[in-house]
């Protein structure tokens, strides 16, 4: 790995030996090194820090929310992925939404709002690959609930920028926004009736949850709005185990979650970008810009019309990953000019927090928890202190579509865990926050890992682009000469108003026995390792 240039403003590379977390919030990565210090493994680390991201991240993250993660445990088990999205209620009918007049699906309607899942796969993934028990775990959450944290930068940013979503809903705005103000950053806040609901989960697991009280509001105030959730869907929803999906890239193999994620969007662009030399010594920084934007364009056609719950899929994995597939989507790329842009009509998503944690016998886990849009539906639980996700505005209503909203089904998702395997080993569980964009941040990042060299920091605060919805967004880091060669090859272009994305990572040197992790500028938070 290159060496950083310490005149230029940066962060040097996490370094440890025996474990590391790397998280979007610095008392989520305290939370984690606290967990493998007093004993824990990786996956209670997770575990703990994750809780932590659900009171301090309240606009990114929350147990009314999703989990996806994938799991290498060191014991020889094989890599596994869970799946602990939320399923639709067993009332949801698309034929009705569209009878109301409706072509999507309103992202602040109780229509809009899965069973969350993540309560679910805390708890099943604890008792498969944890060490230690719930109520520990989940003690430095409660403790912040209860008795308030001081909001950081980002987080104090993004609560302001989208308080709207939470205006709409009384008791929403009166936790949230009160008096119409949010926090400002190092001002104290706290949610004592999530602590109340963590309290319960912590000694009573996901019947806590998903049985009893706290299902009895959240179905109460969901069909006082017109939602047509009940007690049994939240009683009969599990989470579940299954094999990831994999792709070749640079001598490596990316392993990804299964759909209903867009993971298979991301080894689509990685396979696409695998035919071509990246390497500083063979591209400009605007070829490779370029080539990222058109293997984005057409990894994401395919999402957008293929990909959904895996029962409803009408082509395969295997499919879409062969050979002369992607050998046919490669052809259509020409370096000197881009293609038609795309034009996106789903909603727009960025708010997720993702987190790594490896342990000192190198279990590995990547994992991955949101609400959706900020602050998911803004439709909140007052007694139990959960806000709900909006997971099923990415439902279609597209009548046939393989993403069409019906009962019991699980929308495309769009949060995607990472995992980077050499010689069937684990060397580095990532991740990349920011909705529509992380299957396209997945490729740049590994790119600038195995193209270019760079550490996990480094590779992190590198200039990135996003080729969506007919624009080629780039953050400014790029400078205007760039903008003017792929504005002649045909893009249309834009300056990011906002960071694109976040990212964790922590990469593993097994021949030196170190951790070397990452964690993005874009936000709050930070790598550690001891």
């Amino acid at each position: 790995m290159l060496e950083r240039d310490y005149i230029m403003p940066g962060r040097s590379a996490a370094l440890g030996e025996n474990g590391m977390a790397a998280t979007s919030h610095p008392l989520a990565t305290l939370a984690a090194i606290d967990i493998l210090r007093a004993g824990g493994n990786a996956m209670d680390a997770a575990i703990a820090a994750i809780a932590v991201e659900c009171v301090v991240e309240p606009a990114m993250t929350g147990i009314g929310g999703d989990c996806f993660a994938i799991v290498a445990p060191a014991d020889g088990r094989p890599v596994t992925a869970f799946n602990g999205s939320g399923w639709a209620p067993a009332g949801a009918s698309s034929g009705a939404l569209r009878a109301m007049g409706l072509t999507s699906i309103p992202e602040a309607s109780p229509h809009a709002v899965t069973i969350p899942g993540a309560v679910d796969a805390w708890c099943k993934l604890s008792a498969a690959y944890g060490r230690l028990e719930l109520p520990q775990l989940l003690a430095p959450a409660i403790a912040l609930a209860e008795n308030g944290f001081r909001v950081t930068g980002r987080v104090a940013l993004d609560w302001a920028h989208y308080r709207a979503r939470v205006e709409h809903h009384g008791p929403a705005s009166a936790q949230f926004a009160p008096g119409g103000n949010t926090p400002r950053t190092g001002d104290r806040f706290a949610n004592p009736a999530l602590a109340q609901t963590m309290r319960a989960i912590a000694a009573k697991g996901r019947d806590a949850f998903y049985d009893g009280p706290v299902a009895e509001e959240i179905t109460t105030t969901l069909q006082a709005l017109g939602g047509s959730h009940t007690l049994e869907d939240f009683a009969a929803y599990r989470g579940f185990e299954t094999a990831p999906i994999s792709a070749a890239f640079r001598g490596h193999d990316i392993l990804e979650c299964p759909p209903n994620g867009q993971g298979l969007a991301a080894l689509v662009i990685a396979r696409i970008l695998d035919g071509f030399d990246l390497s500083d010594s063979a591209v400009s920084e605007a070829d490779r810009i370029h080539l990222l934007a058109e293997a984005t364009k057409a990894a994401y056609r395919l999402r957008d019309t293929l990909i959904g719950d895996p029962a409803h899929m009408t082509i395969s994995v295997d499919d879409i990953l062969a050979d002369a597939h992607i050998a046919g989507l490669r052809s259509k790329i020409r370096l000197d000019q881009a293609s038609a842009p795309e034009v996106w009509d789903g909603p727009v998503h960025r708010d997720t927090v993702y987190l790594t944690v490896v342990d000192r016998d190198r279990n590995c886990v990547s994992l991955i928890n949101s609400i959706f849009a900020s602050f998911g539906s803004g439709i909140y639980a007052p007694a139990s202190g959960v806000l709900l996700q909006n997971r099923g505005s990415g439902f279609s209503l597209t009548a046939g579509h393989p993403n069409e909203l019906a009962p019991r089904k699980r929308p495309l998702h769009t949060i995607i865990p990472g995992l980077l395997m050499k010689d069937a080993i684990p060397i580095m569980p990532f991740g990349v926050m920011g909705g529509q964009f992380q299957a396209t941040g997945h490729a740049h990042f590994l790119s600038h890992v195995l193209d270019r060299g760079y550490d996990p920091q480094r590779a992190n605060e590198a200039p990135r682009s996003f080729a969506f919805n007919g624009l080629l967004t780039l953050e400014p880091g790029f400078g205007d000469a760039v903008r003017a060669d792929l504005v002649a090859r045909g893009h249309r272009t834009g300056w990011s108003s906002d960071p694109i994305g976040g990212c964790q990572a922590i990469f593993i040197d097994h021949a030196r026995g170190v951790l070397i992790g990452g964690s993005d500028h874009r936000k709050d938070g930070m790598a550690l390792g001891y």
